[in-house]
C-alpha cells in the first residue's frame, strides 16, 4: 500500500498555483497571516516579490505591469482593502485589468480590533457594488480549485478578483495576551 500523500498547505497551494499560471510578480503589505507564504515567495526565484508601503501602490505596480504583458497578483490584509475603492472603480475594473488579489481576512472569529471588523462587513459589499468577483476561501481540500480557476477567470475576462483567505483556511492571527 502506498503512503499517504501529506496535504499541502494554503501557502503551498497559492505558490504552485502562481506558477501554474505563470504569475511571477507579487506586491505585497506586510501582514503576519501572510507571512509563511512571503517567505516561500522570497525564497523561489521564479517569483519578483517585494513589499510596498501601502495596497493602491500595488495596485498601480500590478496595473502597468499587466498592460507591459506581465502577469501578477497582490497580497494584503483586510484592513488596507479600505482604501481601495477608488482605484478599483477607477481604474482596475473601467481597464480591464485582471487585479488577483489574496487577501487574509481579519475582523471575525474573535476579533479584538473594530477598526478591522468594520472593514471586514464592509469588503463584501464594495466588492459586488463594483461587480467584482470573490471568493471566499475556508477550506482546504477546495482552496486549489477555487484559486487556479479564480485566477484563470480573471486572465480570460480580464476582470479582477479577490480570493479572500478566512481564519478557517489559515489559522488566522493569533491573539495573545
Amino acid at each position: 500500500m502506498a503512503a499517504a500523500e501529506t496535504a499541502q498547505s494554503w501557502h503551498e497551494i497559492v505558490l504552485q498555483t502562481l506558477k501554474r499560471n505563470d504569475i511571477r510578480l507579487v506586491p505585497y503589505v506586510p501582514d503576519r497571516v501572510l507571512t509563511p507564504l512571503i517567505r516561500n515567495l522570497h525564497a523561489d526565484p521564479f517569483f519578483n516579490v517585494f513589499a510596498t508601503a501601502r495596497e493602491e501602490e500595488a495596485v498601480g505596480i500590478l496595473s502597468g505591469a499587466w498592460m507591459g504583458g506581465m502577469r501578477g497578483a497582490m497580497l494584503m490584509q483586510t484592513s488596507g482593502f479600505a482604501t481601495l475603492a477608488n482605484v478599483l472603480a477607477s481604474l482596475v475594473v473601467p481597464s480591464q485589468i485582471p487585479l488577483i488579489m489574496f487577501v487574509s481576512e481579519r475582523g471575525t472569529l474573535g476579533e479584538f480590533n473594530l477598526g478591522q471588523s468594520l472593514v471586514c462587513r464592509t469588503m463584501r459589499p464594495v466588492l459586488d457594488s463594483l461587480a467584482m468577483e470573490h471568493h471566499t476561501c475556508t477550506r482546504l481540500d477546495e482552496f486549489e480549485f477555487i484559486a487556479d480557476r479564480s485566477i484563470k477567470q480573471a486572465i480570460t475576462t480580464q476582470a479582477p478578483v479577490a480570493l479572500i483567505l478566512s481564519p478557517l483556511l489559515t489559522g488566522g492571527k493569533t491573539f495573545d495576551k
